[in-house]
């Protein structure tokens, strides 16, 4: 499985927010994955709010990364 390395370049960043970033939509247990990987190890022992500098290994699946429709509604079917 492809992992993407990101570094936390800003002040009030959390672990949800660099996984909504990536995304663009929630990701329901991806933030434990991620805390849960060795990659990621010591992770959890940080604050909510990462330090600038602060890498994290997010695991990229590879149906989120190939899926890009979107479902459309029409009004008048």
């Amino acid at each position: 499985m492809p992992n993407d390395v990101t570094t936390v370049a800003g002040d009030g960043v959390t672990l949800a927010l660099l996984v909504w970033r990536r995304f663009r939509r929630p990701k329901l247990g991806l933030v434990e994955r991620i805390l849960a990987m060795p990659e990621n190890y010591g992770l959890a022992d940080l604050p909510a709010v990462l330090p600038v500098g602060t890498k994290v290994t997010i695991p990229i699946d590879i149906e989120v990364a190939s899926a890009k429709t979107r479902n459309v509604v029409q009004l008048w079917d």
